[in-house]
């Protein structure tokens, strides 16, 4: 194991290692399934002095036996051979594990055999069964009795004509079906209302659809004669003064870890953990075969499993490299995503420019970014995670969304804008409204682990003896010391950002160096506050928390997402209010966007961006790009202008 980094993704050898110490245990059965696994991450201490010997390497394992419903977490050390830790999980209390694969697969011939669902789709006009896709759907919690402790989801369901049809056009509406996956068996089906089934078409590779392809778009070709300027060693990847390694989980997915700058020959630390470990698709419909539609697809489905393969020319452009990711399938035996993450530069225009009334230099440098993404889908929905770093220490990270957005059934005497919860995007064709919510987490370490956040405002102040003419602007700075206040929302009356500081390093000016967290502007969660949906999803309720570093919170939501009753993760975490002021923290910021569908997002939806930009403030003594080279093309060097400007 001496060849492999402490944080480097578990292989696909380590997977069946830990899966043959599990079955030496004798925790294998032939009905135990792998719901996760992933690994293990040692302490933060033992990766910061990591001298290149071996490491004990772990892997943590959700098991569910699907004939009992028993939950096992157990932590494996694949490099002694032996199983670490093993801890029961209470469905009731605890919630349950996150949805196999072989779920569904199981729940579409569960719920094509149940005689009381086939009558109410028969009754709505559809004649053929065969042609009807079902979705199994997270059950979320709403204390109904009967549910208690069992392992559930809820399906709701469409109809596909044909092969090549979008099968999104044509919802089932009002009808339900509730499966127990351990029962195996539908225990309930909410038949609300007889609504029509939608019949246009929606399949977008039909020329019927999308009109004859466009003649006049030429070619645009990304060309680095040279190469690329990175360089990728295994998973250590180097660009312009950055250093980080890249990691992948099939739950968080992309991770990006010990984010570091080389400032004059001085490597400074950023960020020693990138992560979005969680995100939250409430929809707004409350009607009874639809008001438990909420995604948690992190905790619930594992957003990394779900990685496509990329490919040259579609999803990424130019000189590009690769990684594969690898996964365990329901049996814990490795599966490996090709092309799972693609890292390339990109040109994004002017870095700066100056033409100087004075001495008459005038000049431009182009700004570059290092892109590292991958692409998602979960369902209907297609994300695209991109983390950006730039030449001047900017990180930035960006959400993209695209996909199929969810369809229902819209009252044909509603009309435009009728129905409160959905909005009509073709011919009866309903989409609900919704959010999505991304949780990330940033275990920051801005020169070092002692760090501290400050709030910062902006305002004008009221004319008075110091600010006679009205025109005084200033900020104001609060320092977030526990993590109870450290909840922050963001308001963008204020200009408010959160500036991250570090408690041991002062810049040139005698100033903390800092990195600033800008947020974008966007609702939280908004459903209501007594709402079971508030107390799962407790960590998007807020734009900004701030904990004391612990291995163990490591997700927004807790542990176990599916089915839990509320209360886990975050919420739970600051209820210790511990210090954060000159501590070891994790800052945790929770945006995305509030999506009332429109005409123009179907059938397929153009990509709609969410996200946030981190930028050094104090952190360098002066602009970091003044050694950026002039772009070679021979037109933009230094140059004196040949005369004065004309007045004007």
């Amino acid at each position: 194991m001496a060849s492999i980094h402490p944080l480097d993704p578990v292989t696909a050898d380590e997977y069946l290692a830990a899966r043959e110490v599990l079955d030496r245990a004798g925790l294998l059965r032939p009905s135990t399934r792998f719901a996760y696994a992933g690994l293990e991450e040692p302490p933060k201490q033992d990766v910061l002095s990591y001298d290149g010997t071996s490491v004990d390497r772990r892997v943590r394992v959700f098991l569910i036996d699907v004939a009992t419903g028993e939950l096992a977490d157990v932590v494996v050390s694949v490099s002694r051979s032996e199983v670490i830790r093993q801890r029961s999980v209470d469905p009731e209390r605890d919630g349950q594990f996150p949805i196999l694969d072989e779920d569904f697969t199981r729940v579409d011939e569960i719920v094509h055999a149940d005689p009381q669902w086939q009558e109410a789709v028969l009754r709505r006009g559809v004649t053929d069964l065969a042609s009807v896709r079902v979705c199994p759907l997270t059950a979320g919690w709403y204390g109904h009795a009967g549910e208690e402790g069992r392992r559930i989801v809820r399906v709701l369901a469409f109809v596909q004509d044909h092969e090549s049809d979008l099968a999104w056009a044509h919802p089932i509406d009002g009808l339900a079906a509730y499966v127990d996956l351990i029962e195996g068996r539908v225990f309930q089906v909410i038949d609300e209302a007889d609504l029509p089934v939608p019949r246009d078409s929606g399949d977008y590779n039909d020329p019927a659809v999308s009109g004859p392809p466009r003649s006049t778009l030429r070619p645009i070709e990304i060309t680095q004669p040279d190469g690329p300027s990175f360089r990728l060693d295994g998973h250590l990847l180097e660009w312009q003064n950055w250093s980080l390694r890249i990691g992948f989980d099939a739950r968080e997915g992309l991770s990006l870890h010990q984010l570091s700058i080389d400032d004059a020959g001085r490597r400074r630390p950023v960020i020693y953990r990138a992560s979005v470990p969680e995100m939250v698709v409430p929809y707004g419909d409350p009607g009874p075969a639809r008001y438990f539609q909420t995604y948690f697809d992190n905790g619930e489905y594992l957003t990394g499993k779900f990685a496509n393969s990329l490919e040259l020319g579609c999803d990424c452009l130019g000189e590009i490299a690769y990684l594969a990711a690898t996964v365990a399938d329901d049996h814990g035996r490795p599966r490996t995503i090709r092309n799972a993450i693609c890292i390339h530069e990109e040109d994004v225009g002017i870095l700066w420019k100056h033409t100087d009334i004075f001495n008459g230099s005038s000049q431009t440098r182009r700004q570059r970014r290092l892109v590292i993404s991958f692409f998602t889908t979960v369902g209907n929905y297609d994300y695209g995670y991109y983390w950006y770093l730039y030449l001047d220490g900017t990180i930035e990270f960006e959400v993209k969304l695209t996909g199929v957005i969810w369809t229902s059934s819209y009252p044909a005497d509603a009309g435009p804008g009728g129905c409160p919860y959905a909005a009509e995007v073709a011919p009866g064709l309903g989409a609900p409204a919704h959010q999505h919510l991304f949780g990330v987490r940033l275990d920051v370490m801005v020169d070092g682990i002692s760090n501290a956040v400050e709030e910062v405002d902006v305002q004008g102040l009221p004319i008075g003896p110091g600010n006679p003419y009205g025109n005084a602007l200033t900020r104001t700075i609060t320092r977030l010391t526990n993590e109870v206040d450290a909840t922050r929302m963001a308001d963008t009356d204020r200009g408010r950002v959160w500036r991250i500081v570090s408690t041991e390093r002062n810049n040139r000016l005698g100033g903390p160096t800092a990195y600033v967290l800008h947020p974008q502007p966007a609702p939280p969660l908004l459903a209501a506050d007594s709402s079971t949906l508030r107390r799962r999803a407790g960590f998007a309720t807020t734009h900004l928390w701030v904990t004391q570093y612990d291995a163990d919170e490591r997700y927004p939501a807790g542990d176990y997402v599916n089915q839990h009753p509320g209360g886990a993760g975050l919420p739970s975490y600051v209820t210790a209010d511990r210090d954060i002021d000159g501590r070891d923290v994790v800052v945790w910021h929770t945006f995305g966007a509030t999506h009332f569908p429109r005409t123009e997002d179907w059938p397929v939806m153009p990509v709609e961006r969410c996200g946030f930009t981190l930028r050094p403030a104090g952190f360098f003594d002066r602009n970091p790009t003044l050694d950026v080279p002039a772009p070679s093309s021979g037109h933009c060097h230094d140059h004196v202008r040949s005369s004065d400007p004309e007045p004007g």
